[in-house]
């Protein structure tokens, strides 16, 4: 198969940075058909420069098939989204994306070991030791709808106890070949995901298999010919919900550029409250001026009524201690003193005289 863009995956690390090698995609690509009716999403949460995405779409057919990646990395995410149709440039964590929405999951995750938390949001392995590839797995396969398509590529290593367990609950007709580039020890899964039931004796079967895979010395490299039944791509219905929760200065400053009609209407949008103050109908209590002191209403600046004298005002609130002492006499003559302290919320005002040739001019007062 010709590949459609130019080879810009690197084959090499960087930052944690893992891409899936041309030869490796290509040949992946051999064991996925498309659906005969409908139009087809595709997601890469990790989509690097989000090349293998986009060989994805062109192999199934670009005019049926929607696109969508999450790239954190802002360089990758620039290249990636020329490629594919949505991209969002962020943390995966920090996305909404609708459940089931998509029939294709191409996962590459990071790999590694996971910093030690208290939150507890990795997994444990064989090894004891918490791993990135379980905890996007984990994540990411929500996004997969029931009979969509899973393309999983993770170190061998990494197809611990645990990680085959939720291979088997939450797919079936599960192939697991190496990857014929070894330099990162990779190793490629395909798995149709099903309803997870504990009576099913497909599960069992396809736990036997991972662990004859990871038992077996010489592991079966994933064929540049696919002779056995292909992987076809569920079609996608609905709507999809696809955004970030956290954007950083210049995305936001992108966003402005490219929608300047909301930002120009902002005011008219979001700035609702009212600019004329009313008098109150009555003088307001202490209590009325401590809620408003405690509020921050009672600050700026404020004329006499006259005009005379100008002041820049700021109130506040302070709590203070109010003791009392109370002394009760008993029957049998004991005398009991009983001190009681309560917390009494005192509204304060400072101001900063700004009247002209005023003798307190420049000066901080206390208005009580």
């Amino acid at each position: 198969m010709a590949l459609m863009f130019q080879r810009i995956a690197r084959n090499f690390v960087n930052n944690g940075y893992f891409p899936t090698d041309s030869e490796t995609t290509e040949r992946a690509l051999n064991a996925l058909s498309p659906c005969k009716q409908g139009t087809m999403r595709i997601i890469d949460p990790c989509a690097g420069e989000g090349v293998a995405i986009a060989e994805c779409k062109q192999h199934l057919g670009p005019e049926v098939v929607e696109s969508f990646a999450v790239e954190y990395h802002p360089e990758r995410a620039a290249q990636a989204k020329k490629l594919v149709d949505r991209c969002i440039q962020g943390d995966y964590q920090d996305t909404i994306i609708s459940q089931r929405s998509c029939g294709l999951l191409w996962l590459n995750p990071p790999y590694g070991d996971l910093v030690t938390d208290k939150a507890q949001t990795g997994q444990i392995d064989d090894k004891g030791r918490k791993r990135l590839e379980k905890l996007f797995f984990q994540q990411a396969t929500r996004l997969l709808q029931y009979g969509g398509i899973l393309v999983l590529i993770v170190p061998y290593y990494t197809l611990d106890a645990e990680f085959r367990k939720w291979l088997a609950a939450g797919f079936e007709e599960v192939k697991v070949f190496l990857a014929p580039e070894q330099q990162f020890q990779q190793a490629v899964l395909f798995g149709v995901r099903k309803r997870t039931d504990p009576t099913d004796l497909k599960s069992k079967t396809v736990l036997a298999d991972l662990e004859a895979f990871c038992k077996n010395p010489i592991k079966p490299e994933l064929p540049a010919v696919w002779n056995d039944g292909l992987y076809t791509v569920p079609a996608s219905g609905g709507e999809i919900r696809f955004n970030v929760v956290k954007m950083d200065a210049p995305q936001v400053a992108a966003e402005i550029v490219q929608y300047p009609c909301l930002w120009e209407q902002f005011g008219l949008h979001f700035n609702q409250t009212a600019s004329v103050q009313r008098r109150p109908l009555m003088p307001l209590s202490d209590w009325h001026l401590a809620l408003s002191l405690a509020a921050g209403q009672v600050s700026g600046v404020v004329h006499s009524n006259d005009g005379t004298k100008a002041y820049v005002i700021k109130g506040d609130t302070f709590k203070h201690k109010k003791d009392s002492v109370t002394i009760e006499g008993g029957d049998d003559g004991q005398v009991s003193e009983i001190r009681t302290s309560l917390d009494v919320f005192i509204p304060s005002i400072k101001a900063l005289d700004f009247t002209p040739d005023s003798p307190t001019f420049g000066q901080v007062l206390t208005i009580k």
